[in-house]
C-alpha cells in the first residue's frame, strides 16, 4: 500500500481530481492556497504506475512535489475495488521509486570495502576446508548487489554519476576480494596453518577453475533476477546472495591459486570472475530495458561531456574494458567448446556395448601452458560402476578420441565411483524365510 502526497498547481486541479475520480481513488485536500493544492490519497502498490501515468496525462510533471510512503492499511469506500482491480497486475516500480530503492541499497565506501574484505576471508577459509556451508556464509554478507543494481539503474535512467560510481565500486570490491584472499592465503601458508596441497583436489575449488556455459548461465540469471526483483516491492537480499555466489568464491579461488603456485588456475578463475561480473551487469541492464525503463534525453544526460579530457578518459576506459571482456569472452568460448567436444567424445565411447554397465558422471579439465599456448593439460573423466570389473583400455580409447577431435594431447584419467545395488527380491525372500 502506498500513501501519496501530491502538490498540484491550482490550474491543474480539475484535471488531476478527475483522473483520481475516474480510477475510484478517494483523496483528501491537506492544504489549499491560491496557487497550489496538496492532495493525499492511498493506492495499492501495484496500481502506482497506472495512477501516476494518468496524473501525468492530466498535466502533473515528473518534477512535481510528490512523496510516496508505505502504508500498512487504508480504509476507504473504494479500497476493496482498487485492490481487486490491481491484484493480478504486474506493475513495476516507477522511475522515481526505482532510483530511490536502489540508492537506499548503496553503501558508503568504507563499509562496502570492509564487508567485501570479511566476505573474501570467509570464502578463502571455506574453499580451503572444502566446506560449502562456509562458502555460502561468505556470500550472505557480500554487498555486491548494491553497485550492480545502481549501475544498471544509472544506465537506464541516464544518471551518469550513478553509473560511473557503481562501476568503480564494483572494480574496487573485486580487487579487494582478490587481494584479501591472496593476503590471507599467504599468512595461512607461511605459518603452516594449511599445508602445501593440490588445490584441484578440493571440490569447492575444482568447480571454479575455469568458466563454463553453466557459470555464464548463472551470471545471466542472477543479473536478470536482481533487476526484476528491484523493480518489485519485495526485498532483494536473497538475490544479493546469488550475485555474490557468482563473484566472491571465484575471487577467492584466484587468490588461493596465486599463493599456492597454480598460475593457470589463477588465470582461469580470474576469467571466470570477469565473465561473471560482465554477464551479471549486462543481464541486469537488458532486463530493466525490457521492462520499459528508459532514460529521458539519453544522449544529453549520459554522454554529454564538459571537456575533451573527460571524453578521452572515458574512451580509454571503454577500450580497456572491451579488450578485457573480449579476451575473457574468447577464452570462455574456447573452454565451453572444448568441454562440449570432450563430453560428446566420452559419451560416444561409452555408448559401446562393452561399457553398458558404466554411467558417465562428468568431466573435469585442468589447464596448463604448452609452450606459448593455453590448453588442457589433464582431463579427468568420472564414471560410476556397479562392479569391480576392470577396463584397462578405456583411458587410452578416450584419450585417442579426444586427441583426434580437439587437436590437443591431454593426459586422460578415469576415476571410477563404485556402488552397490540391493536386490530387493532376494531381501524379501530372506525376510520371509526368517518369519
Amino acid at each position: 500500500m502506498r500513501l501519496v502526497h501530491l502538490l498540484v498547481a491550482d490550474e491543474r486541479r480539475g484535471p488531476v481530481v478527475r483522473a483520481l475520480v475516474e480510477r475510484d481513488i478517494e483523496y483528501v485536500v491537506l492544504e489549499d492556497s491560491e496557487d497550489d493544492v496538496l492532495l493525499e490519497f492511498p493506492v495499492p502498490s501495484d496500481g502506482v504506475g497506472d495512477v501516476m501515468n494518468a496524473l501525468r496525462e492530466a498535466g502533473v510533471e515528473e518534477e512535481n512535489y510528490t512523496v510516496m510512503g508505505n502504508a500498512e492499511t487504508a480504509s476507504t469506500p473504494t479500497m476493496e475495488t482498487l485492490e481487486n482491480r490491481y491484484a493480478d497486475d504486474f506493475d513495476p516500480l516507477t522511475r522515481k521509486e526505482l532510483r530511490s530503492k536502489t540508492r537506499d541499497m548503496a553503501r558508503d565506501r568504507f563499509s562496502f570495502v570492509w564487508m567485501i574484505f570479511l566476505s573474501a576471508i570467509i570464502a578463502t577459509a571455506g574453499l580451503l576446508v572444502d566446506s560449502a556451508a562456509v562458502v555460502v556464509g561468505s556470500m550472505v554478507i557480500a554487498p555486491m548487489v548494491g553497485p550492480v543494481l545502481t549501475a544498471s539503474v544509472g544506465a537506464v535512467t541516464g544518471d551518469r554519476e550513478m553509473l560511473y560510481d557503481s562501476i568503480q565500486l564494483q572494480a574496487i570490491g573485486l580487487a579487494v576480494a582478490v587481494v584479501s584472499s591472496i593476503a590471507f592465503g599467504y599468512l595461512l601458508k607461511s605459518f603452516s596453518f594449511v599445508p602445501q596441497l593440490q588445490i584441484t583436489a578440493l571440490a569447492q575449488i575444482s568447480s571454479r577453475v575455469a568458466p563454463s556455459l553453466l557459470t555464464v548461465a548463472v551470471g545471466l540469471a542472477a543479473g536478470s533476477a536482481s533487476a526484476f526483483g528491484v523493480t518489485t516491492k519485495g526485498p532483494t537480499s536473497l538475490i544479493g546472495v546469488m550475485i555474490a555466489a557468482a563473484l566472491i568464491p571465484a575471487a577467492a579461488t584466484t587468490g588461493i591459486a596465486t599463493i599456492w603456485g597454480f598460475p593457470v588456475i589463477a588465470i582461469g578463475s580470474l576469467v571466470l570472475l570477469l565473465i561473471s561480473v560482465v554477464s551479471i551487469n549486462v543481464s541486469a541492464f537488458v532486463t530493466l530495458w525490457y521492462l520499459g525503463y528508459r532514460p529521458d534525453g539519453f544522449d544529453r544526460k549520459l554522454w554529454a561531456f564538459e571537456d575533451r579530457r573527460e571524453a578521452a578518459s572515458l574512451a580509454v576506459f571503454a577500450i580497456a574494458v572491451l579488450l578485457v571482456v573480449g579476451w575473457a569472452g574468447f577464452a570462455t568460448y574456447q573452454q565451453v567448446t572444448y568441454q562440449q567436444t570432450v563430453n560428446q567424445e566420452v559419451s560416444s565411447v561409452l555408448d559401446n556395448s562393452e561399457y553398458a554397465n558404466l554411467t558417465y558422471v562428468g568431466t573435469n579439465t585442468q589447464y596448463g601452458f604448452t609452450g606459448s599456448r593455453f590448453e588442457s593439460e589433464t582431463v579427468t573423466v568420472t564414471i560410476s560402476r556397479t562392479s569391480s570389473r576392470e577396463y584397462p583400455n578405456l583411458a587410452t580409447r578416450l584419450q585417442n578420441r579426444i586427441d583426434a577431435a580437439t587437436a590437443q594431447n591431454p593426459s586422460v584419467r578415469v576415476h571410477f565411483v563404485d556402488y552397490q545395488v540391493a536386490n530387493s527380491t532376494a531381501s524379501d525372500r530372506t525376510r520371509e524365510g526368517k518369519e
